[in-house]
């Protein structure tokens, strides 16, 4: 695994502007950066990365198969009673998932660490399903990379074919799609899904979040005051269940992407689940919940060395505590926590010429679908971090 400096496409962010990528640039900062890329070995990618990921995504589906089935563990999640049935029906019904994203720590060596999985609204994927491939695509004809240089990547058509599935399945041809106001990635990302969805034949819609309307019949609407029965919601689980309007989800009846079972292994209690389970495995940190020390868990070995203290809800990076020796000090401020917090053990991503890197790997339903590579010059990656493309060579 390499940090290749590279030369950037000459007029490359007007090409972005005329296929939709608005926000490759934030808050004057670069957000893609072609002046470097990350190369693989192909081994590196199917050992490494792909056949682990698949493989930690079959444990964290037998944890949500564990919590639905246990009130103390639903509690656990934090996840409103009022709500239990909602999410144990998803589960049980096999509601059908789009795609997820594990964040592993992977220095080129195995084996890769899972730190989280981001399986209920992941973004940066128009940009690893589609512009990296491009951007490989245009540096191979330049002659800037080999002519044998390949990448880690079938996330477009692999959405694509989902999208179909989940239109048999639910025996449909529309679908709306829905995000927050003022969130130029997010509508980007959705807007990028939206484009898989009507190659797969699916008619889209689209409305904001924020103008779903809730008819008196108890089913929701668009500002066209027509019914939303299938919908993709770029907008978190843990925020709906709390929200007003999430009293009227049994009587919608919504096909949700992602589906309610989601709530469950987008949370970080997955994490202590997954090592009570799984404990000792190569690819998992041993990680708790932050509120059985000193109980359940021998005093030492917490204090005894480093480790990330996370919130149940968290995004972007935000409240992100280290402990070392027993000492809290805070790495990433934020609104989250009130939910509760688990403990990680530390592990530092790799660094690469200044940059601490961390490895996105994909999947559309179970299956591995690419990777994408973030930086920062701090330790914690968050919604600003560059995204680099990658190759196989």
């Amino acid at each position: 695994m390499f940090r290749m400096p590279c030369q950037p496409r000459k007029g490359w962010q007007q090409l972005a502007g005329e296929f939709g990528f608005h926000f490759h640039t934030m808050y004057g900062e670069p957000y893609w950066d072609e002046r470097a890329y990350y190369q693989f070995t192909l081994s590196q990618i199917e050992k490494d990365i792909e056949d682990p990921t698949a493989e930690l995504h079959q444990m964290c589906l037998a944890v949500v198969d564990d919590v639905v089935n246990s009130e103390q563990l639903l509690t656990r999640f934090s996840i409103p009673e009022a709500h239990w049935d909602l999410v144990k029906d998803s589960w049980r019904n096999r509601d059908p998932s789009l795609y997820s994203r594990l964040d592993l720590v992977y220095s080129g060596k195995g084996p890769a660490k899972l730190l989280e999985n981001n399986a209920d609204t992941p973004t940066s994927l128009y940009e690893s399903g589609f512009w990296q491939w491009l951007w490989l695509e245009q540096q191979v004809n330049a002659g800037v990379l080999a002519r044998n240089a390949d990448q880690f990547n079938s996330l477009q058509e692999k959405l694509v074919f989902r999208f179909g599935e989940i239109a048999q399945h639910y025996q449909v041809n529309q679908m709306h799609f829905s995000c927050c106001k003022d969130t130029e990635e997010d509508r980007g990302t959705v807007q990028y899904l939206q484009d898989c969805a009507q190659e797969a034949g699916i008619k889209s819609d689209f409305v904001f979040i924020e103008d779903i309307g809730l008819a008196d019949t108890g089913v929701f609407t668009d500002l066209a005051n027509a019914p939303i029965t299938d919908c993709f919601k770029l907008y978190p689980w843990e925020f709906i269940l709390r929200e007003e309007f999430g009293n009227a989800l049994a009587d919608a009846k919504v096909n949700w992407l992602e589906p309610a079972w989601k709530s469950i292994i987008s949370n970080k209690a997955l994490l202590p689940l997954l090592w009570q389970k799984f404990k000792g495995h190569p690819n998992l940190l041993p990680a708790y919940f932050a509120d059985d020390i000193p109980h359940n868990i021998p005093h030492d070995a917490i204090h005894g060395g480093k480790w990330v203290k996370k919130p149940l809800f968290s995004r972007e990076g935000a409240n992100i505590s280290l402990i070392e020796n027993g000492k809290e000090s805070e790495l990433s401020p934020g609104p989250y926590g009130e939910e509760g917090f688990i403990v990680q053990a530390f592990h530092p991503l790799p660094v690469f010429d200044g940059n601490h890197t961390l490895i996105g790997s994909w999947l559309v339903d179970d299956m591995p679908a690419g990777i994408s590579v973030r930086e920062d010059s701090n330790a914690i990656t968050q919604d600003l971090s560059r995204y680099l493309p990658h190759i196989i060579l």
